[in-house]
């Protein structure tokens, strides 16, 4: 691996980690139930996004399949946040 890539990647992921602390901030401190929402959204994008640089960091694919799993239960969960604090409930009868 080329030694540029390397501290770029090392870099990247140290913005990351740094995002992620921000976001377990506005998770815990958030004065509104939304602001605990996008907060658990940013949270789980930036850890998906390190572990996305750190397979590319070690050269070893499997660390995508964990980012892709890891963005779609995500997604899901946060859809489903959204949708409880606006209606109430997720499953509507």
């Amino acid at each position: 691996m080329n030694l540029v890539l390397y501290w770029a990647a090392s870099f990247a992921l140290l913005c990351f980690v740094l995002g992620m602390a921000c976001a377990t901030v506005r998770m815990a401190r958030g004065p509104t139930a939304s602001d605990r929402v996008l907060g658990l959204d940013a949270f789980y994008i930036n850890g998906m996004l390190a572990i996305v640089t750190y397979g590319i960091r070690s050269g070893t694919p499997v660390y995508f399949d964990v980012a892709l799993l890891i963005a779609l239960f995500g997604f899901v969960g946060a859809t489903a946040m959204a949708k409880f604090l606006l209606r109430g409930e997720v499953i509507e009868p």
